[in-house]
């Protein structure tokens, strides 16, 4: 039998990229044996078993000769059943049952079943996005299409079996390009006017929201902290598409489908979590609570009971917007613009303050609690808010309809209006500000110049507070539609900054 070779495109999975793989199929003399090299994992050297039932359950012949497979670039680690189809489509164009041509300016990616049948595989978004740079259809499982179909000026085609794809691209069955399902993507946020009174701690979200500041709310248990924490997605503008992208290529990591692609994530790690889940890791490195929270929010209920290496180690990518991951195999990049909303008891009873019940702790108690959110991370959270108890007056008060002012709705819209004015102004929403652009919009009279250097000194705040503290006084002039930062405006941002003016006895 003379010696063919068979050249088919796919795409690997590492972290959030997808780089090139060339499936080379060489089929010459020799003992029957399929090998496959190239550094595949487990799963991919067994996919030599289910190509071969694949493709003789198809109605295809499974040559006799010898076959070498060959993933290259060959120090790249394969990993996962998405190089079944790509295989067997070489095969069949090394042993002369599939035209060579009809591969060409095509990409693949499927697991087969034995039957033949196509199952879904992840990561799909990033293989979709890498086409499109090199003008490439990607041919896939058919459960995958709507969601590789994100991405614009990229042809996808969803298959559901072997038989099906060899038939499309002998042009014996014509099928349309997959197009994205976005009816099924509806946003479905909970209404903040569901939260009785608590109207400081609804300012505070709706200049936390308006800026995307990071936010602290602290009190007694049972005031309504998860409620609002569970509301601050609902007053976020919609993801735009290039958001929306960035969002699903992170989850499509470890999700063949998924249903809530047009909603801004809203991550809830419990506090027993660990740092690697928090922020990715892995000898193969994979994203974490803060990457799946990339323009969304990451709520911590119960933050002082996180771990204190935990909650240290998310000080980095507050700043910087994303986590670098480095293992023996390698480096990977993930991007973590979160916005970070924490909840926490006032001392470890939870009643320090409480109107209704008496706080049973020492001040030494309560200085170890707090403690366990050093100074550091508590100079990156811009508003540090008190979620007082309520009466029972203000709990029995008729709910407020949703089309009041205080509706997530009619607060989303002052939301929007506010972040058009940052973009134009500074190309960039408020918390994104560096420091020089931050006293190039913020340029301050000498009566606010009196009053923020003041409030320094007896507050003792430091340098990067400061910078916090003009950030959200920026947010407050722009809801308020002023062109400059006024003395309210700074008084207002300082009152923000409660866990900074209290004292462990209370």
């Amino acid at each position: 039998m003379p010696s063919t070779l068979a050249q088919v495109y796919t795409r690997a999975n590492q972290g959030i990229r997808a780089p090139a793989v060339s499936v080379e199929v060489h089929l010459s003399q020799g003992l029957p044996g399929l090998n496959i090299v190239g550094l595949p994992e487990a799963a991919v050297r067994e996919s030599k078993d289910r190509v071969r039932s694949a493709l003789i359950n198809s109605g295809f012949e499974f040559p006799d000769g010898r076959i070498t497979v060959n993933l290259a670039p060959a120090d790249l680690p394969k990993e996962g059943g998405r190089f079944d189809l790509p295989i067997a489509l070489g095969i069949l164009v090394a042993s002369g049952q599939l035209p060579g041509e009809a591969l060409e300016d095509r990409e693949f990616l499927g697991e087969l079943a034995l039957s033949g049948h196509l199952r879904p595989v992840r990561a799909v978004l990033p293989a979709s996005l890498a086409c499109k740079d090199i003008n490439r259809a990607l041919i896939l499982p058919e459960q995958n299409a709507s969601v590789a179909a994100m991405v614009s000026s990229v042809t996808i085609i969803g298959t559901r079996s072997l038989p099906e794809v060899c038939a499309f691209l002998l042009d014996k069955t014509p099928i349309e390009p997959a197009k994205p399902d976005r009816n099924s993507f509806k946003t479905n946020y909970p209404d903040l006017a569901d939260v009785r009174g608590q109207e400081q701690a609804k300012r505070a979200l709706l200049i936390a929201a308006t800026g995307s500041h990071h936010l602290l709310l602290f009190g007694p248990p049972g005031t309504g902290k998860t409620m609002l924490a569970s509301r601050l997605p609902g007053l976020l503008p919609p993801l735009t598409e290039s958001e929306a992208l960035d969002v699903a290529a992170i989850h499509s990591l470890t999700s063949s489908s998924m249903d809530t692609l047009w909603q801004r994530p809203f991550r809830t790690p419990h506090h027993s979590s660990s740092s690697v889940s928090l922020v990715g890791g892995g000898s193969i490195p994979q994203p974490g609570e803060i990457s799946f929270a990339h323009h969304g929010v990451l709520f911590l209920d119960e933050m002082p009971e996180f771990t204190r290496a935990a909650l240290e180690i998310l000080r980095e990518p507050l700043e910087n917007g994303e986590v670098v991951i480095t293992r023996a195999k390698g480096q990977e990049r993930f991007p973590a613009r979160f916005q970070l909303v924490g909840a926490m008891n006032p001392c470890p009873c939870g009643y320090l303050g409480d109107s209704q019940r008496s706080c049973q702790c020492s001040p030494d108690q309560i200085r170890r609690y707090r403690n366990k959110l050093s100074g550091p991370l508590l100079d990156r959270i811009d508003l540090q808010i008190e979620v007082p108890s309520q009466t029972i007056q203000t709990m029995m008060e008729p709910a407020v309809q949703n089309n009041d002012e205080t509706g997530s709705e009619q607060l989303r819209e002052l939301v929007i209006k506010a972040r058009k004015k940052q973009q134009a102004r500074q190309g960039k929403i408020n918390c994104q500000l560096s420091s020089r652009e931050l006293f190039e919009v913020c340029a301050l009279g000498e009566k606010e110049k009196e009053l923020i250097t003041r409030a320094s000194a007896q507050l003792q705040i430091s340098t990067r507070g400061l910078h916090r503290i003009l950030r959200v006084a920026r947010t407050i002039a722009d809801l308020a539609g002023s062109a400059s930062v006024l003395s309210p405006h700074l008084g207002e941002a300082l009152q923000y900054r409660q866990l900074d003016r209290q004292s462990p006895g209370g």
